[in-house]
């Protein structure tokens, strides 16, 4: 079943108590149950203008489909088609000026969290 959301699923993170006295990263991802859960999101659309917002053009709705589905390992294979980096694009590239600029979902709400999704997927 969709998620009708107008919210992304917050990004877990580290407390500023314990991130304060280490080196790792803030933000921690999502638990399988929360990428699933924010793909869901994904409405699918007809003419998938969040593909065209891609500067390496990653098929996003398909590997979005895969995660909905639980299928990480598929969802892998639909981005490393494209990419040979999308841990790291999954982190630093600016997806909300991008790919989650042309969400649909965007227009009433929070577009679909393309950039963690992909991250946890590298993950």
């Amino acid at each position: 079943m969709a998620n009708m959301s107008l919210k992304k699923n917050e990004m877990p993170s580290q407390a500023p108590d314990i991130r304060n006295k280490n080196f790792s990263e803030v933000a921690l991802g999502y638990t399988e149950e929360q990428a699933i859960d924010e793909a869901k999101r994904c409405l699918n659309c007809k003419n998938k203008p969040c593909v065209g917002g891609c500067p390496v053009n990653i098929y996003i709705p398909d590997f979005i489909a895969r995660v909905a589905q639980g299928d990480f390992e598929g969802a892998y294979e639909i981005i490393s088609k494209s990419s040979s980096l999308p841990a790291v694009c999954g982190r630093v590239c600016p997806q909300e000026t991008q790919c989650e600029s042309k969400c649909v979902r965007g227009i009433k709400g929070e577009p679909v969290a393309i950039g963690r999704l992909e991250r946890f997927v590298a993950d």
